[in-house]
C-alpha cells in the first residue's frame, strides 16, 4: 500500500474516531452512574441532527452558530426523558429500564419518520461545507476536521466537569455507592437527572457537529448507536479515557479496514475485535 494512502485512512480513521468517542462518552456517563444501558442513545444523535437541519432550513442557522442551542435543546431532552421514562423504573431489574428506552427509540424514530418523512437531507449550505484542504498531498473535509476537533475540546471540556467540579465529585460517589452518596447528603436523583442530560447534551454536540457534512434520515442514529454500544463495552463501562480511546480505535479499525478488506465488510473487523476483546476482558480494555 502507498505510504501516502496508508497515512490518508488513518487520519481518516483518526477523525472519525474523534466522533465516535464523543458519541459513546454519553453512553458510558448513563451507564456508569446509573446502571443503565439507553438504547435511544441513537435516537438523540438523530434529533440533533434533524434540530441542526430544521434550524438551517427554516431561520438559516448555520450548523456551527446553532451547535449550542442543539447541545441545551438535547440537555432537556435527556432532562424529560429521565423524568418520564428513567426514574419510574430505577430500583427495578436492569431490563426494565433498557426496555423502556427501547419502547422511547422506536417512538421517536416512528414520530419523526410521520412528520418529516424518510427521505435524506443534507446541509449543502453551511459555511463548512464543500471546503476541503490540503497538506502534504493528503485531502481532507473541513467539515469532517472541524468537527472533529470540536468534539475532542467537547469530551476534554466533560472530562474536566466530572474530574474538577462539586458536580463531577457528587456523580463520581454516585457511582461508586449510590447509598452511601445518599447517607453524605448527595440527592442522587438530581445526579442522576443532570447525568442523563449530560450524556443526551454530548450526543447531541456530535449530532451537531456531525451534521455538517452527513446525510440526515430517521434511522441515522441506528449504526452510531450499536457502535457507541461497542466502544462502550471495549473501553469498559463508565470508564470516560476508555471510550474515548476506544472510539479512536474503532474509527480506525473501521476506516482502514473498509479499505484493505471492502466498505461491506468494516463492520465485521469492529465486531470482531469486539467479541474478541470481550472473551479476553469482559470488562473491556480499560475496565477495572
Amino acid at each position: 500500500m502507498d505510504s501516502a494512502i496508508f497515512l490518508q485512512l488513518i487520519i481518516s480513521g483518526l477523525l472519525i474516531g474523534f466522533i465516535f468517542s464523543l458519541i459513546a462518552v454519553g453512553l458510558t456517563l448513563i451507564w456508569g452512574v446509573m446502571d443503565i444501558l439507553n438504547f435511544a442513545h441513537g435516537d438523540f444523535l438523530m434529533l440533533a441532527m434533524f434540530s441542526s437541519f430544521l434550524m438551517f432550513a427554516n431561520f438559516s442557522f448555520d450548523p456551527l452558530w446553532s451547535l449550542p442551542l442543539v447541545v441545551v435543546l438535547l440537555f432537556l431532552v435527556g432532562l424529560l426523558t429521565f423524568r418520564l421514562v428513567i426514574r419510574p423504573v430505577l430500583g427495578y431489574p436492569g431490563l426494565i429500564a433498557l426496555l423502556a428506552t427501547f419502547g422511547l427509540s422506536i417512538f421517536i424514530r416512528n414520530v419523526v419518520l410521520f412528520i418529516l418523512g424518510p427521505n435524506y437531507r443534507v446541509i449543502n449550505q453551511s459555511v463548512l461545507a464543500g471546503k476541503n484542504v490540503s497538506l502534504l498531498g493528503l485531502h481532507f473535509s473541513v467539515a469532517q476536521v472541524a468537527s472533529a476537533v470540536g468534539c475532542v475540546v467537547i469530551t476534554y471540556v466533560v472530562y474536566l466537569l466530572i474530574a474538577r467540579t462539586k458536580y463531577g465529585r457528587a456523580l463520581r460517589a454516585t457511582s461508586l455507592d449510590k447509598d452511601t452518596a445518599l447517607l453524605m447528603g448527595i440527592n442522587t436523583n438530581r445526579v442522576f437527572a443532570l447525568t442523563f442530560g449530560l450524556g443526551a447534551a454530548c450526543v447531541g454536540a456530535a449530532g451537531g457537529l456531525l451534521s455538517n457534512f452527513y446525510p440526515i434520515f430517521p434511522d441515522v442514529g441506528l449504526n452510531f448507536a450499536i457502535l457507541s454500544f461497542v466502544i462502550v463495552a471495549l473501553g469498559g463501562f463508565g470508564n470516560i479515557g476508555g471510550a474515548f480511546l476506544a472510539g479512536i480505535l474503532v474509527g480506525l479499525i473501521e476506516n482502514v479496514g473498509g479499505f484493505l478488506i471492502g466498505p461491506e465488510l468494516k463492520y465485521n473487523l469492529v465486531f470482531l475485535l469486539y467479541l474478541v476483546v470481550i472473551s479476553i476482558r469482559p470488562k473491556g480494555l480499560f475496565g477495572w
